[in-house]
């Protein structure tokens, strides 16, 4: 008996995605530190303020995206203008006893409306830059005030509705947690197939052809102690090619393979011709489907030669007559097939 291939197809698997571990992790703490971080969750659900908090605390001690209440706005009779286009109109009211300017969305104010009694609206709190000032002193030529005088009236932070995207910050956050749900499943999944290599998917393509376990100890042991070929990481046993590859892992009844043949790939970089390498393509009933890159020509011309000797129906190079036959004798799609498997063990 080989010590090496003990258990190898296993080994392999779990090797396979103690690899694959590396980039859900990853993203998980990424996305945790986004959440600690940055005001996610605030964007989504704004906190709703009092009355009797100013915006200078607001701004200094939350999120900044908040939902409060106004009366008394009154529409100064300026707007700010974005691509030139109406993005808000400025209002001036109070939000408890302070006075305070308020920028709201066409829409809320009904493209400026002159009063608004009370409102009750989600938005950012932000801190005044140019346009603001320009404001200001707009509004201070208007009421015969000094910039000064007005500065010290109104806060230098204003309540910015445009500023939340509400259907921006839907989909940020059915993005954020779609993708986050995929890499914690990718680990959940990971870590079963470590934890169970006969559930990971090299194995369970084998339900349309028996029981997966079965087969997959058949190929292990036929590999432990009679290999009939072996490559780098390719090997064909008694009843089975067995791919174990940086790329994925796969075990296939030899009899069950239709088409065979190889594909080759160019590598190079601008001008310069690095190397060629070849693909090994494999066909087999129930529409699975085997790919085995980055092989030598000599690898692969060994196992096709091998496998093509070992089962006489396996047709040989890629070709449209070899095309056509093989679509002949497919059956029903791969999950219907196994979805068959699967109902017909269970009853």
């Amino acid at each position: 008996m080989i010590d090496n291939y003990e258990h190898y197809i296993t080994r392999n698997i779990k090797a396979f995605y103690k690899r694959r571990l590396f980039s859900p992790i990853v993203y998980l703490i990424l996305s945790l530190l986004a959440w600690l971080i940055l005001p996610i969750h605030s964007m989504l659900i704004p906190e709703t303020i009092s009355d009797n908090v100013s915006f200078a605390k607001i701004y200094k001690d939350t999120d900044r995206y908040v939902r409060l209440s106004f009366s008394e706005l009154n529409f100064t009779g300026y707007t700010s203008e974005k691509h030139g286009s109406t993005e808000g109109y400025f209002y001036s009211g109070k939000h408890g006893n302070e006075l305070v300017i308020v920028l709201l969305s066409p829409k809320t104010c009904e493209e400026g409306l002159p009063t608004i009694t009370d409102l009750q609206v989600s938005g950012k709190i932000v801190r005044g830059q140019r346009t603001y000032e320009e404001l200001l002193k707009a509004l201070s030529e208007d009421l015969n005030w000094t910039y000064e005088g007005i500065s010290k009236q109104l806060p230098v932070y204003f309540f910015n509705e445009p500023d939340y995207h509400r259907g921006g910050t839907i989909f940020m956050f059915v993005a954020y947690f779609g993708t986050t749900a995929y890499a914690l499943g990718c680990l959940i999944l990971y870590l079963l197939y470590i934890k169970f290599p006969f559930l990971s998917p090299a194995c369970q393509n084998l339900v349309v052809f028996g029981h997966p376990i079965k087969m997959l100890e058949e190929a292990e042991e036929e590999l432990a102690t009679l290999p009939q070929l072996a490559t780098e990481d390719m090997f064909i046993t008694e009843h089975y090619f067995i791919m174990t590859s940086p790329y994925g892992n796969a075990v296939v009844p030899i009899k069950e393979i239709l088409w065979i043949y190889k594909y080759s790939t160019l590598h190079k970089f601008l001008w310069y011709h690095f190397s060629i390498s070849y693909t090994l393509h494999i066909t087999a009933n129930k529409h699975l489907f085997i790919h085995c890159p980055k092989n030598t020509k000599s690898d692969i011309d060994g196992i096709i030669d091998y496998l093509a000797e070992a089962n006489h129906d396996i047709l040989v190079g890629f070709n449209e007559d070899n095309r056509l036959k093989v679509q002949a004798v497919q059956g029903k799609p791969l999950h219907i097939e196994k979805l068959k498997a699967f109902l017909h063990r269970r009853i």
